[in-house]
């Protein structure tokens, strides 16, 4: 059996099963369009450097300062994920 044939198999077996099963059905990712995600992921990297910096430069301060932002962040992305 070639791999071309084996993968139609499996794409016909996906199909079968997000049918019959609509919760196995992933939604389509990205979720935002490209240049808000790419805006997003460039804001949170220089973020995240700041805040590296601010935890060596500012010790617990700087480490406590991280943490609240990243709670904040994990937090905010699950009531994303949660309103659609």
């Amino acid at each position: 059996m070639s791999t071309e044939d084996k993968r139609r198999e499996f794409d016909d077996i996906v199909a079968r099963l997000t049918t019959d099963y609509p919760a196995l059905a992933r939604p389509p990712w990205p979720r935002w369009p490209r240049p808000v995600l790419i805006a997003v992921l460039v804001t949170a990297g220089v973020v995240w450097g700041l805040l590296s910096v601010a935890m060596v430069a500012w010790g617990v301060r700087g480490v406590l300062l991280t943490g609240a932002v990243v709670t904040t962040a994990v937090f905010a992305g699950v009531l994303d994920a949660r309103k659609r």
